[in-house]
């Protein structure tokens, strides 16, 4: 699909009919998303694609018994780093060297600039910019999703501290922000699946500046 044309196709699904997305589908998707925006190209955050059927059926409490976690194909749940550390820029920055082919001591500025993240806010703070970063993401995925013609439902109704234990997140040094449910929508089952979208008027929330 061109990209209007997939954005207007796609909507908040209620309900999913269980059917798998092809596995090329997925790997897309998240490529995708993994070539998301995110500042200073850090990526503070991790996606877990669960597809494990029981796994789904131990979230589902924790999300309100929402039908589409266990109706979905997958679940994309976006977790934040809990904290940023210096060990986490230096990884970063490694990672940038090898890439590029280009010295540490020339990105000696960059890391100051990151280096104020870790040093200039609490960790709360660096967990709220972390989960920022990783809604960007989350967004690219929606979109990625739609452009494949497979269904996605972003829900933040769930519990997080519950998620966080169901699937072992702190350990992890991760903290659960958002869930994407992906599938196929159920037509017969979801009353909205033949809705027509409804937004503002693109010119009320548009305001454009000359």
């Amino acid at each position: 699909m061109k990209l209007i044309d997939a954005l207007n196709w796609r909507y908040a699904t209620k309900r999913m009919n269980g059917e798998k997305v092809p596995q090329e589908k997925i790997e897309r998707i998240l490529k995708a998303t993994s070539l998301s925006a995110s500042s200073m190209g850090l990526q503070p955050y991790s996606i877990l694609a669960i597809s494990n059927q029981d796994v789904k059926k131990k979230i589902q409490p924790a999300a309100y018994n929402q039908p589409q976690i266990v109706e979905s194909s997958h679940l994309l749940v976006f977790a934040a780093w809990d904290n940023v550390t210096e060990e986490q820029v230096d990884e970063y920055l490694k990672n940038i060297s090898a890439t590029r082919n280009v010295s540490a001591e020339s990105l000696a500025g960059f890391r100051v600039s990151l280096m104020n993240i870790v040093n200039g806010r609490t960790k709360e703070q660096k967990y709220e910019w972390a989960a920022r970063q990783a809604y960007i993401a989350f967004g690219t995925a929606i979109t990625a999703a739609a452009i494949e013609e497979v269904d996605a439902t972003p829900m933040e109704g769930f519990q997080p501290e519950a998620l966080d234990e169901i699937l072992g997140l702190k350990e992890k040094g991760l903290r659960s922000v958002t869930i994407l449910a992906i599938g196929y929508r159920d037509i017969e089952n979801d009353a909205l699946a033949s809705a027509k979208k409804v937004r503002r008027d693109i010119d009320q929330l548009i305001l454009k500046v000359a």
